[in-house]
């Protein structure tokens, strides 16, 4: 009985330190955003010193705002399009499957597997014959079309998770598909839709690839923000530091709003 309760405490502690060491450079990244840019670039790190709100000032009054409002206004459109998507073809793959499923799923994923690299030329291309260049709206139809297939992925393993005897059931009461759906599906699946939805916005939310390539000055999005703060003086650590925290909030405070339905999604998809 001790040895397995002193091989639980090392396992334990074990995974602290592993987590501790994953979290040190974000508790750095909001360490700096609180020193002065002679605190933040010296060559021995200073643990103590007197902090500051200049650099957060300092964000603002760089015009972070409209990228914010970039970002924030492209995450959310694209992920409900994703959604409204994904559900009606995870509904497809999953309750009503064909033979060609496994194929269908298979040219979803493999849509992935390309390199973003290898299609940023003919995606200039093309949004600069129909003057969409430096439009929100491009990267609104790119970042959808980015997060669908592992959108309908995630749904049609949560929408399997859903017993059979349940739909059948319904039908028997003769609950139409659309009443099936709201009264009972959706409910359901809520926890996983939460978890899509927390992914998607996460991976629009970080993209930098095409809003470097495809934006200029009318539409650009955090990431391309945080950029500007490489200049040729050197980098601004601390007000970039300050960028960065601030970057970072709005997912943090999302994946914290919905935790209880992100773990229980995911779990729900894990089973299968």
């Amino acid at each position: 009985m001790s040895r397995k309760r002193t091989l639980s405490g090392v396992t334990t502690g074990f995974t602290w330190l592993i987590a501790l060491l994953f979290f040190f450079p974000v508790f750095w990244m909001v360490l700096t955003a609180f020193k002065q840019e002679s605190d933040a670039y010296t060559e021995t790190p200073k643990l103590f010193f007197k902090p500051t709100l200049d650099q957060f000032a300092g964000v603002f009054e760089r015009g972070a705002g409209p990228y914010f409002a970039n970002s924030l206004v492209a995450s959310v459109v694209s992920t409900l399009l994703v959604l409204l998507l994904a559900v009606p073809a995870a509904y497809a793959l999953s309750i009503r499957p064909v033979k060609k499923t496994q194929d269908v799923l298979f040219f979803f994923i493999s849509t992935k597997m390309l390199p973003v690299v290898a299609v940023i030329v003919p995606l200039y291309v093309i949004a600069g014959e129909i003057k969409a260049l430096d439009n929100l709206w491009v990267l609104i139809v790119l970042y959808t079309a980015m997060n669908l297939p592992i959108a309908v992925w995630m749904m049609r393993s949560f929408l399997q998770e859903i017993p059979s005897e349940v739909l059948e059931a319904a039908s028997v009461d003769g609950a139409s598909m659309r009443q099936t759906w709201i009264s009972v599906m959706a409910p359901m699946v809520a926890p996983g839709i939460a978890a899509t939805a927390l992914i998607c916005v996460i991976f629009t939310w970080n993209e930098f690839f095409f809003a470097v390539n495809l934006t200029a000055s009318a539409s650009p999005t955090v990431p391309v923000y945080l950029v500007g703060f490489i200049t040729s003086e050197g980098l601004y650590w601390a007000q970039l530091s300050a960028a960065a925290t601030l970057a970072s909030l709005p997912v943090v405070i999302a994946g914290w709003i919905a935790q209880k339905q992100l773990v229980r999604g995911l779990s729900m998809g894990a089973i299968k």
